[in-house]
């Protein structure tokens, strides 16, 4: 038999084909991008800590050099999805790869505070962007029944990334290291390797096939397929193994007769897609979000994006410089970040493991309520082992709550929104980023370590509330329109 070759069959297709290296080659290429997105936004808290040893900075000029980066990356991710819905997921996903790279090198070159604030603010357009594209890129390319898994271990990326950023940190920033007074120079000329790695995701990543059946581009389309289809070994002259029974292709097909059919061959006995049909096709545009049937995702999730981006951020962005406030030495609090930073990982793992076991929901409240629950601890800690054993539970809970959100996030719009609605929800979620930056220094001046510890708890709990508002998208297909 022959499969029907058109724009409802081609993402149906795609979405039963098993796993195969073409899937891996994309989960790697993109997910190398994002460590290296992690690894710049990590090396600037300790770059922080280490520019008043050759600058003599204040708190308030370090706020505004972290929150410059917080500003860009919030209208890099709301002008980079929009942007990808228009020219492609790896078209600006290239793009912001090499924008920030080139910014981050030039960072190493800054002449003072100023001229660092502004190329931390380019720095931030890029970062922002990219991390909703690479997301939906990957989404978008993702087998249903294991898409959040996918998604989540893209997001475990960002550990590697972190990881680095406090390995660089420690060996090379700090003023007591090789590199002296200038080391955080060199950790940041570091951080330009992304401007090259540009050129390897340009060249060796597919295009979203989605996307391209959205833009018309059904030849493209088609061969993306047929690559991933001869990747998993499945003969066009065969069913695929997610099919029970065969098509008849001499039966005329109603387009959403035949993509209803296969996402209940797909998702069992339940069979409808969690984003529904009821949707319209609807351009890509802010107010669209709002719409009929979606307002209500729409305000939870960037609920639970504004209250993890102020809690995460405002905890590890100022980790090292809390740590010397309290009377840690620079060095000694670099090392405790480090540690810290470690357990980021088995959190993602953990996180990839239960995603399609719990469902994203429950998984995304779990790991949330998680991270309120050791924010508690970490804010009556007052011992090296307690604070460093509170802040691994912070890292392991809290990243695990990310890779669920990046999961749960693009799948709860349609095709034509998608990279729109992923790229608002991480610009709204940067707004908190941009206060917490500026206010973490002056909350903890005024009430110390402990309340701004049990601030970032409670801001975790409202996030797990907002959570339980999403709707459930395990094992279903995404939505066209």
């Amino acid at each position: 038999m022959t499969l029907i070759r058109d724009s409802h069959t081609r993402s149906k297709r795609l979405d039963s084909v098993r796993f195969t290296r073409l899937h891996g080659r994309l989960l790697w290429g993109s997910g190398l991008g994002w460590a290296m997105d992690a690894m710049d936004v990590g090396l600037i808290s300790f770059v922080l800590v280490a520019l008043p040893e050759s600058w003599q900075v204040s708190p308030t000029d370090k706020s505004w050099i972290a929150s410059a980066g917080f500003a860009g990356m919030a209208i890099g991710a709301s002008l980079g999805g929009l942007i990808a819905d228009r020219l492609g997921r790896r078209q600006v996903f290239a793009l912001t790869l090499l924008i920030y790279g080139v910014a981050t090198g030039a960072s190493a070159l800054a002449w003072g505070v100023g001229a660092l604030i502004g190329l931390r603010f380019v720095v931030g357009l890029g970062l922002g962007a990219e991390l909703p594209v690479a997301s939906t890129l990957v989404s978008e390319f993702s087998p249903p029944r294991i898409r959040g898994r996918m998604i989540v271990w893209l997001e475990a990326f960002w550990a590697v990334g972190w990881t680095a950023a406090a390995l660089v940190g420690y060996f090379v920033a700090s003023p007591s290291g090789a590199f002296g007074q200038t080391g955080w120079r060199w950790a940041l000329a570091i951080g330009a390797i992304p401007a090259l790695y540009a050129v390897f995701v340009r060249r060796a990543l597919p295009e979203s096939v989605r996307f391209l059946e959205s833009k018309g581009r059904f030849d493209e389309a088609e061969r993306t397929v047929a690559a991933f289809e001869a990747a998993a070994a499945v003969s066009l002259d065969q069913p695929t193994r997610a099919d029970t029974a065969p098509l008849d292709p001499t039966r005329p097909v109603h387009p959403t007769a035949s993509a209803t059919a296969l996402g209940d061959q797909l998702n069992g006995a339940d069979g409808a897609d969690g984003a529904g049909d009821e949707f319209a096709p609807v351009q890509a545009r802010v107010s669209a979000l709002f719409g009929r049937g979606l307002a209500k995702r729409t305000v939870a999730i960037w609920a639970v994006w504004f209250c993890v981006n102020f809690a995460y951020y405002g905890a590890f962005t100022w980790l090292p410089s809390l740590l010397v406030a309290d009377g840690v030495t620079v060095t000694t609090s670099l090392r405790y970040t480090l540690i810290i930073t470690l357990a980021q990982l088995p959190g993602y793992a953990c996180a990839a493991w239960l995603i399609e076991r719990l469902g994203r929901r429950l998984t995304l409240t779990v790991f949330l309520i998680g991270s309120a629950a050791a924010a508690a601890v970490f804010s009556a800690a007052d011992v090296p082992a307690t604070i460093i054993a509170a802040g691994m539970a912070l890292s392991f809970f809290n990243l695990g709550a990310w890779g669920a959100l990046y999961a749960v996030t693009p799948e709860i719009y349609p095709t034509s929104l998608r990279g729109t609605g992923a790229g608002w929800a991480a610009g709204f979620g940067r707004l908190a980023s941009i206060v917490t930056t500026l206010a973490t220094l002056p909350l903890h001046n005024a009430i110390g370590t402990t309340w701004v510890f049990v601030l970032f708890a409670g801001f975790f709990a409202v996030a797990a509330l907002a959570a339980w508002a999403l709707p459930e998208m395990r094992g279903k297909v995404l939505t066209e329109n």
